[in-house]
């Protein structure tokens, strides 16, 4: 029984140091980010979802991750979000780790996912081609 009680307290306490690594960001704080052109939106729930609908401007994760590097601003410090489909969805991760890979410091993870964001009636997009940002 302590053998299972230890197990379950690390995996709580990796749980939490894993959702710190990425500060969330509420849909208020995203409308605000697109409303003044401050944020680049990654979406991390593969093209078919993407081309579905989006967030207005967010980038095809999995078609783009090649070029992810051409796709971010220059500046480091500007702001990433990254999104799946819910609060459950571990998808967002790979997005939100590759834009660290490359340098970027302000990474932010949209809780909600596009189903908050749909849920909340808010604009959405529909994609195009897989290659298409």
């Amino acid at each position: 029984m302590k053998k299972l009680f230890a197990f379950v307290a690390a995996l709580a306490l990796t749980a939490s140091v894993y959702a710190a690594e990425f500060p969330t960001i509420t849909i208020d704080g995203v409308k605000s980010a697109i409303a003044s052109q401050k944020v680049v939106l990654l979406d991390a729930n593969g093209t078919e979802s993407w081309q579905a609908g989006h967030i207005p401007g967010a980038i095809d994760f999995a078609a783009q991750q090649d070029n992810l590097a051409k796709l971010l601003p220059k500046d480091k410090s500007a702001l990433i979000v990254a999104y799946c489909g819910n609060p459950q969805c571990p998808a967002y991760r790979a997005a939100a780790e590759a834009a660290k890979k490359l340098g970027y410091k302000n990474i932010k993870h949209l809780t909600a996912g596009i189903a908050g964001w749909k849920a909340a009636g808010e604009k959405m997009e529909k994609g195009g081609k897989a290659g298409d940002v």
